[in-house]
């Protein structure tokens, strides 16, 4: 599948992955931030932003986009930097093309599956899911009617201003998702898979896996599973942030980023 994609800098090449609601707009000004030292690619994946929309969405696709991508890029080996389902296509493309890898950085996600029906991160994006889904865009004049309408399901404002930029209006000055929902809604089970328990270790290169520290996606007893994987894989936490690290945090962010690439 041709992904979508914006291009920013000149150097050693770079790339973005967005997560899950997410594109390559969501990445633009850290984009622009590290394209001064990189050739900086921020990617939609499929089923987001501009990219094309698919009936199947799984890491086995996602990563084999991400490899098409790379090859006609004429990119042989590039800093990847994943966040969260991203992160995940990150892994899995890590696990089967690791020469094409110089430098990892996985934010806010770990290598586990979140699959499990009580577990908070498959509970919280199936009720994002719902309310996304059940909304009706008829006779909406304005954005501000429709984060009214999310915020009945949807509590924290940060997410539904999130959400609101999957938002598109047509000529007619109609209301869409921009995203393929329908397929998201599907394959959830797909997006919240892991890693298998028995997956070999992955080395070769640097991998530095961000956390924030008021997000409960990456937990103390994920890091057995991190280390079995990436033995040599470093873990730091940026305060005062949640899963969103890069938008809650940016200069924080991009220190660490920075800093771990040049180092």
């Amino acid at each position: 599948m041709e992904l979508f994609f914006r291009k920013y800098g000149q150097g050693p090449p770079l790339i973005i992955i967005h997560g899950l609601y997410g594109s390559s707009d969501n990445w633009v000004s850290v984009g622009r931030e590290l394209a001064k030292n990189f050739e900086v690619f921020l990617i939609d994946q499929r089923n987001h932003g501009r990219s094309p929309h698919s009936t199947d969405h799984n890491y086995q696709l996602l990563k084999e986009d991400f490899l098409e991508f790379m090859n006609k890029q004429s990119i042989e080996k590039a800093i990847i930097v994943g966040h969260s389902m991203g992160g995940k296509t990150a892994m899995f493309f890590a696990a089967d093309y690791p020469e094409r890898i110089s430098h990892l950085i996985v934010v806010d996600i770990s290598p586990r599956s979140y699959k499990s029906t009580n577990s908070n991160q498959l509970l919280s994006h199936t009720t994002i899911i719902r309310a996304m889904f059940n909304l009706d865009f008829y006779g909406i004049t304005s954005r501000d009617e429709i984060n009214e309408i999310l915020a009945k399901s949807i509590s924290e404002d940060r997410i539904r201003q999130f959400l609101l930029k999957n938002i598109k209006r047509s000529k007619n000055n109609e209301y869409s998702w921009s995203l393929n929902l329908k397929t998201i809604r599907n394959e959830l089970p797909e997006i919240m898979d892991g890693l298998d328990e028995d997956q070999s270790e992955i080395i070769g290169f640097p991998v530095l896996f961000i956390k924030g520290a008021n997000s409960d996606y990456i937990l103390d007893e994920d890091r057995k599973f991190i280390y079995q994987i990436f033995p040599f894989a470093d873990i730091e936490t940026i305060p005062k942030a949640g899963h969103w690290v890069h938008a809650e945090q940016p200069e924080l962010f991009l220190q660490k980023v920075q800093s771990f690439i040049l180092q």
